[in-house]
């Protein structure tokens, strides 16, 4: 988010901010081992020294114009905000729903089993095989034939599905910059809110307070009452904001998760594309030019020494392509470490909303007891002034 563009703060119900895109992602994440000891962290504060000068005084000025004997305004304060957050995470969720990665996965295994299938040698006695050179050296080019249009075909499902990913990578950056934006736009209703908050408790509700002690009048200390439960309003209502823009910095991480699971299956199906299909085809050559080498030897012991030769490669190809299968097989789609990084975040995030809401609860608790106090204190004030 640049410096100089300021989220637009409002009174008025209606949203301030864009929607945010949907796009198709989503995938299963591994669980990764337990995280280390928590260590101790230092609470964030939302004050103004998270606010640039612009945006300091654009809270400045919109705090003057709060007015929290205002019902319709206090319940409608900062909900554009709240909207913009609710509708990106339902895009979010939608789009978690909607996509299934699996069927890259199911795509990439047809294509090992393709090439594999392609690649083994067929089950005969050498007698068998070099009785009936022609015949299967037709047969070996149909089995390559049938298994490249395979390839090819896979290789375009492939490319497909890496075009998507590729979008929806580019369309994560978006969201992740939507976010930034709806999180500003919360702090700065949250500090706007807690002036005004501040300025009315210090000055009218304050004067209020003196007045009715001063006057010993019931109504002096009915108005008193009267709007510090205006106060105490809202300041719930700046609550409700701060659990929201919580939400908010969840939404962070938890997409940027997302966008690197997708860019993990690019690399992923950028590897088949450009190493393992053209690796095959390689073999292809290789294998149609030994068999023809084969059919042009016409001695025996020219056709044994090229069937030692050919039983020698068979198996060292066999080898490599059972090594490099078994390899990619046991391969993690993404890699371990990073899942750990990115849940240990993640875990670390969590950890701090709900040492927030514990605090929270504690001082609304906390508040609770002390608006009892404050309300005997009152009745007995108000009992000595009728006696």
């Amino acid at each position: 988010m640049e410096e100089n563009k300021i989220p637009t703060l409002t009174l008025e119900p209606a949203a301030a901010m864009p929607e945010a895109p949907v796009a198709n992602f989503g995938a299963a994440t591994a669980t990764a081992p337990a995280p280390e000891a928590k260590k101790e962290v230092e609470p964030v504060v939302v004050d103004e020294s998270m606010l640039t000068e612009a945006e300091k005084a654009e809270v400045n000025k919109f705090a003057e114009t709060i007015d929290i004997t205002n019902t319709n305004q206090v319940l409608a304060y900062g909900s554009d905000a709240q909207k913009n957050i609710a509708n990106f995470s339902e895009n979010a969720l939608n789009s978690v729903r909607t996509k299934d990665l699996g069927s890259i996965g199911e795509t990439l295994a047809s294509l090992v089993v393709e090439i594999k299938n392609a690649s083994e040698p067929e089950k005969k006695g050498l007698a068998a095989v070099f009785a009936k050179k022609k015949t299967e050296f037709e047969a070996i080019k149909a089995t390559y034939s049938k298994a490249e249009t395979n390839v090819e075909k896979i290789a375009e499902v492939l490319e497909k599905h890496q075009i998507a990913l590729m979008k929806d990578v580019a369309m994560f950056d978006q969201m992740y910059e939507l976010n930034l934006q709806y999180y500003k736009q919360l702090t700065m209703y949250i500090i706007a809110g807690k002036k005004a908050l501040e300025k009315a408790r210090s000055g009218k509700l304050e004067e209020l307070r003196k007045k009715a002690e001063e006057t010993g009048a019931q109504e002096d200390a009915q108005a008193y009452n009267d709007y510090a439960n205006l106060c105490l309003r809202f300041e719930k209502r700046i609550h409700d904001l701060e659990l929201t823009r919580m939400i908010s910095i969840q939404m962070g991480p938890q997409t940027r998760l997302l966008q690197n699971n997708d860019s993990l299956m690019i690399e992923k199906i950028q590897t088949s594309l450009t190493n393992t299909i053209p690796l095959w085809k390689s073999q292809m050559v290789l294998a149609l030019g030994i068999e023809h080498g084969r059919q042009a030897t016409a001695a025996q012991s020219a056709v044994t020494e090229m069937t030692n030769q050919l039983l020698k490669q068979n198996a060292d190809t066999l080898k490599m392509a059972t090594v490099e299968t078994a390899k990619e097989a046991e391969r993690s789609i993404v890699d371990i470490e990073t899942l750990k990084h990115t849940n240990e975040q993640l875990i670390s995030t969590l950890d701090e909303v709900m040492r927030i809401q514990s605090e929270g609860a504690a001082k609304r608790k906390e508040a609770e007891v002390e608006l009892g106090r404050i309300e005997g204190e009152l009745k007995q004030k108000l009992m000595e002034l009728k006696g």
